[in-house]
C-alpha cells in the first residue's frame, strides 16, 4: 500500500509524468491515492510552480480549490466581495454574533453522500487549528442547527468571517476523507471536478463529478503538473505540451510575446498571454525602532531614492508594476486614487537626509556624531526576483549615501528578525488578499506591536483603532471608506513599509482552448468557465 511518506517522496518531471500512465497501463492507480475512473485521454495541461506539500488543507488546500475539486462555505468576487458557494444564503444576527449559513441542497461529496451541516461542521472545526487562518477568528462554537444550516457563534463581532470562510483551508471535506486520527487522508471534496490521480508532490488528475449539482463543466479532464522552473514553464506552452503555464518569468515573457508577433513563429507556438494584476507588493520592511529609521524623513529620504518604474520594467518587465502607494488597483476598495503617488526623487531625498542631520562624507553619510548610515536589507530566494531587486536598491540606496549591505536567506529570517529585534530592513513580497478582506492582514501588520511582515518599532493609533471599526463593526460605505483612506494616507506618510512594486500573474495559454479568466484573488483557475475552441 502507498503510504503518505512514501508518496510524498520527490519525482523528476518524467516520474511524475509516467506514474499515473504506468498505473493505468497495469489496470490499477496507485494504492491509497487512485480516486475514480481515469481521465479522458487529451486532459487540459496546467504547468505551474507550486508543488502539493500534503494533504492538510491549510498546507495545500489552494492547489485543490484551484482546481475546482474542493469547495469553501462561502466564494469572494474578484473586488473580496463574499459570493455564495456550498452556502447558498447567509445572515446575521444583529449583534453580530451569531451568523447562519444556508446549505445548497443538492449538493453532494464524490463518493456519493450528501453535503450535510454536520459534514461542514467538522471542517470547520478543523480548520480553527493554526495554521489555519480560522484560528485568527473569534469563534465560540461551529454547530449544526439542522442537516443543512451551519451556525458559527462569535464571543465578538468579527466583520472578516465570510473572507475567511472563504480561505482554502477552510475547504470542506467529506468525512471519509479523514482517519481515526482526524487527519486528511484522501481529498473527497463536492466541486465540478473530482480527483483521477494523486501523486505528490508534482501531479494532479482530475475528471468531471458527474453528480455535481452545477452546470456540467466543458472540459471533461485536467492534468495539473508542478515544476519548478519558469523556464520549462513556458518552453511547455511553446511546445504544447502545456494548455496553461502560470508564473512566466519576464525573459520567458518576452520571448513568448516576440514569437507572437513573428508570423513564422506564431504558426508554430501560437500561444497568447493572459495577465492579471495581483493583491501582492513587494515591499521594505524597515525596523523604525533604529534611532536612524526612527527619523521619518529618513524613511522619506529612502522612499524618494528608488527609480521604481526602473526596477519594475527591468527586473519584473512592466514599468506599470511601480508601486505608487501600498496596495494595488485589484483591491479596488483599498487603493486610494485620491494619494499622491509615491515619486522618485534624488534631490528631494537629499534635502530631508541633510535636515534629518545626516552629511555627505567620502564614505557615505554621517550622523553629528559622525556614525555612518549603514544598514543591511534581509531578501530570500522564494521569490527569484527578490535579491535582484535588493541589488538594485543597494545602487539606487549607495547613490544617495546610503551604505546597505544585502544578506540573502530564508524567509523565515524575516519574522525571526522581527521578534528578535535584529532586523534592519528586510525585502519581501506580501500579498494583502491571503483572505478576500484586506482587512484582517493589514491589522496583523500594522498592529500596535506591529507583525512580522509589517510594521517594527512603529505604530500609529489612528490606523490600529480605524481597522478595529472596520473588522468589529459594520460601518456604512461612507464611513468604511473614509476609514480606509485615513488608513492607506497614514501608511502612505509614515512609510512603516516601503512599496516598491506590484505583481502581475502571466499565463501562456494554448491557441485550443477559449473562455480563459484569471483571478486576481488566485482562489481558482476557473474551469468551468472554459471550454475547447472549435478546430
Amino acid at each position: 500500500m502507498t503510504t503518505l511518506s512514501s508518496a510524498l517522496k520527490p519525482l523528476t518531471r518524467r516520474r511524475a509524468l509516467q506514474a499515473p500512465v504506468a498505473a493505468l497501463a497495469a489496470g490499477a492507480l496507485p494504492s491509497g491515492w487512485a480516486q475514480g475512473t481515469q481521465p479522458s485521454p487529451a486532459p487540459l495541461q496546467i504547468v505551474g510552480p507550486w508543488e502539493i506539500s500534503g494533504l492538510a488543507p491549510a498546507s495545500s488546500g489552494y492547489v485543490f480549490t484551484r482546481l475546482q475539486v474542493t469547495e469553501t462555505l462561502l466564494d469572494a468576487a474578484d473586488d473580496g466581495q463574499p459570493r455564495p458557494a456550498l452556502a447558498r444564503r447567509w445572515r446575521r444576527s444583529a449583534d453580530g454574533l451569531v451568523w447562519q449559513f444556508e446549505l445548497r441542497p443538492g449538493a453532494r461529496f464524490h463518493d456519493g453522500t450528501p453535503v450535510t451541516a454536520a459534514a461542514v461542521v467538522r471542517s470547520l472545526q478543523a480548520a480553527q487549528v493554526a495554521p489555519a487562518l480560522l484560528s485568527q477568528a473569534p469563534v465560540e462554537s461551529i454547530t449544526a442547527a439542522d442537516e443543512g444550516t451551519v451556525m458559527i457563534r462569535l464571543q465578538r463581532p468579527h466583520t472578516a468571517l465570510p473572507a475567511l470562510l472563504a480561505h482554502s483551508s477552510t475547504m470542506v471535506l467529506a468525512p471519509a476523507s479523514y482517519g481515526a486520527d482526524g487527519k486528511v487522508r484522501s481529498i473527497i471534496g463536492s466541486g465540478p471536478y473530482r480527483i483521477a490521480v494523486l501523486v505528490p508532490p508534482q501531479q494532479v488528475e482530475t475528471v468531471v463529478f458527474d453528480a455535481y449539482d452545477g452546470p456540467r463543466p466543458a472540459i471533461a479532464a485536467v492534468r495539473y503538473l508542478a515544476a519548478s522552473r519558469a523556464e520549462t514553464r513556458a518552453l511547455m506552452a511553446e511546445s504544447g505540451q502545456a494548455d496553461l503555464a502560470f508564473g512566466l518569468d519576464p525573459a520567458s515573457l518576452r520571448r513568448l510575446r516576440r514569437h507572437a508577433q513573428n508570423p513564422a513563429l506564431a504558426r508554430r507556438t501560437a500561444v497568447r498571454i493572459a495577465s492579471v494584476t495581483l493583491p501582492r507588493t513587494v515591499i521594505v520592511k524597515l525596523n523604525a525602532g533604529l534611532p536612524a529609521l526612527r527619523d521619518v524623513r529618513v524613511r522619506q529620504a529612502l522612499s524618494l531614492a528608488i527609480d521604481r518604474a526602473g526596477i519594475a520594467l527591468a527586473l519584473m518587465g512592466d514599468e506599470a508594476l511601480a508601486a505608487t502607494q501600498l496596495l494595488p488597483p485589484t483591491l479596488g476598495a483599498w487603493h486610494n486614487l485620491e494619494l499622491p503617488p509615491l515619486p522618485h526623487d534624488p534631490e528631494a531625498a537629499a534635502r530631508l537626509l541633510r535636515a534629518a542631520g545626516w552629511q555627505r562624507h567620502s564614505d557615505g553619510l554621517r550622523d553629528a556624531q559622525g556614525q555612518p548610515l549603514r544598514l543591511v536589507i534581509r531578501t530570500f530566494v522564494d521569490r527569484p526576483e527578490l535579491p535582484l531587486i535588493a541589488t538594485a536598491l543597494q545602487e539606487q540606496w549607495r547613490l544617495a549615501g546610503i551604505a546597505v549591505k544585502v544578506s540573502i536567506g530564508n524567509s523565515g529570517d524575516v519574522p525571526r528578525g522581527h521578534r528578535d529585534g535584529s532586523l534592519e530592513l528586510a525585502l519581501a513580497a506580501r500579498n494583502y488578499a491571503n483572505v478576500p478582506d484586506p482587512t484582517g492582514t493589514l491589522a496583523g501588520d500594522f498592529a500596535a506591536q506591529g507583525g512580522d511582515w509589517g510594521a517594527m518599532g512603529w505604530h500609529s493609533d489612528t490606523v490600529v483603532q480605524a481597522l478595529q471599526e472596520l473588522a468589529r463593526t459594520q460601518p456604512t460605505p461612507e464611513r468604511s471608506r473614509a476609514l480606509r483612506q485615513s488608513i492607506t494616507h497614514t501608511l502612505q506618510a509614515e512609510l512603516p513599509v516601503i512599496p516598491v512594486a506590484w505583481y502581475r500573474q502571466h499565463v501562456a495559454v494554448a491557441p485550443r482552448l477559449a473562455g480563459v479568466t484569471l483571478d486576481p484573488l488566485e482562489r481558482s483557475y476557473r474551469l468551468t468557465g472554459m471550454e475547447w475552441n472549435n478546430p
